[in-house]
């Protein structure tokens, strides 16, 4: 299975980036997708993620109301729709899943995904 992210570039704050990441090597419905990111000298953080299941969503308190996280199964590829971008949304950004599906509760957590995208950098300027 690989991941494959892309759509970051520069984007001036209060704009719009969308980021996709194509699935290859298994049905996409076969674990959940998720975002996370990890800014310069920061931690990994969690943003969205979605079960292809149940279609529930979670996201990050930071990103509410500003990103939404979805799927085209037909092209087997995840988005995360980022809108009024701030410059503390500059990070590299990172889609994950799973083989399996997991409770709804630790949908979050980046230690249940174990097949991790190359990343693709989004920076946000004032």
């Amino acid at each position: 299975v690989q991941l494959q992210a892309s759509g970051g570039g520069l984007v001036q704050a209060g704009g719009s980036l969308r980021l996709s990441c194509a699935v290859s090597g298994r049905p996409f419905r076969s674990g959940p997708m998720a975002w996370f990111r990890q800014a310069p000298g920061k931690e990994r953080e969690f943003v969205a993620a979605l079960d292809t299941w149940t279609y529930n969503t979670q996201y990050a308190d930071s990103v509410k109301g500003r990103f939404t996280i979805s799927r085209d199964n037909a092209k087997n590829t995840a988005y995360l729709e980022m809108n009024n971008l701030k410059p503390e949304d500059t990070a590299a950004y990172y889609c994950a899943t799973r083989n399996g599906r997991i409770i709804t509760s630790s949908i979050h957590r980046a230690e249940v995904y174990d097949i991790w995208g190359q990343g693709t950098l989004v920076t946000v300027s004032s």
